[in-house]
C-alpha cells in the first residue's frame, strides 16, 4: 500500500500525496518521505504486487515492490518494514528504486517415480476434479479426519490428469492436470497432494496449501 500511495501523484494536488503519505510516516522520516513533486504532471500505478522478500536481521523484512505505471512504466521499489513492540508493522527507513530482481527460465523438476497404484490414481483424480469444481460436499468423502482444505475461487472442470507422480519425500503426490473454467479457457496445472492409506483404503488430508499457515 505503501509503495502504491508513494508513486501515485498529481503536481495539481500535492496536499493529497501528501494525506496519502501520512499514515506510513513518523519523526523519523521526512514529511511525504522526502518525496518533492514537480510543477506539473501526474502518475498513477496501474498494478503493484511483491516480487521479492528477503530478512536482512531478525524481525526486519525488505520486499521488492513490481508497480507499473502510467508515465514511468514498470518501477521496482524495495521498502523495509519492521514489527514493532507493540506488534504493529511500521516503515524501517527510506524506499529506494531497484532493478528487477534475477530470473532464469523454468527448470524441469527432478525425475520423479510415477504413480503406479490405480486405486491412488482414481482417489486423486476424484479429489481434484471435486476440489476444483468447488463440490465441497463430495470432496469431504475422500478426505482424513481433520483435514482443512480451501477451494479455490473460479470452479474449473478437470479434464484430464496426465502425470502422477511421487512427491521426493515419498509422503505426497504431484499431479499434473488439465483444467477449464466456465468460459472455456484451458489450464495446465500442477497440485501436490498430501496422502495416506488408512484401513485399506487411500485418503487425502492437504491439496497444494495448509489454510492455517
Amino acid at each position: 500500500m505503501f509503495a502504491r500511495r508513494y508513486l501515485t501523484w498529481n503536481a495539481a494536488e500535492p496536499q493529497a500525496s501528501a494525506r496519502a503519505l501520512e499514515p506510513f510516516l513518523g519523526p523519523a522520516l521526512e514529511p511525504d518521505a522526502g518525496l518533492e513533486l514537480p510543477a506539473s504532471g501526474e502518475q498513477k500505478v496501474e498494478w503493484a504486487e511483491v516480487a521479492q522478500a528477503r530478512e536482512p536481521a531478525p524481525g526486519e523484512h525488505v520486499y521488492t515492490v513490481a508497480a507499473q505505471t502510467d508515465t514511468a512504466g514498470l518501477l521496482y521499489l524495495t521498502v523495509a518494514v519492521t514489527r514493532t513492540a507493540a506488534g504493529s508493522l511500521a516503515l524501517s527507513g527510506y524506499p529506494a528504486f531497484v532493478g528487477a530482481p534475477d530470473a532464469a527460465p523454468a527448470r524441469p523438476t527432478a525425475h520423479l517415480r510415477e504413480v503406479d497404484d490405480a486405486a491412488l490414481a482414481t482417489v486423486v483424480r476424484r479429489v481434484l476434479s471435486n476440489y476444483l469444481s468447488a463440490s465441497s460436499s463430495e470432496l469431504e468423502a475422500d478426505l482424513a479426519s481433520g483435514a482443512r482444505v480451501s477451494l479455490p475461487g473460479m470452479p474449473l472442470s478437470l479434464e484430464s490428469m496426465p502425470r502422477l507422480d511421487w512427491a521426493p519425500e515419498g509422503d505426497g503426490v504431484l499431479a499434473t492436470v488439465q483444467a477449464r473454467d466456465g468460459r472455456g479457457v484451458q489450464y495446465t496445472l500442477a497440485y501436490e497432494l498430501d496422502v495416506a492409506r488408512e484401513q485399506g483404503r487411500w485418503e487425502v488430508s492437504a491439496v497444494q496449501m495448509d489454510p492455517d499457515t
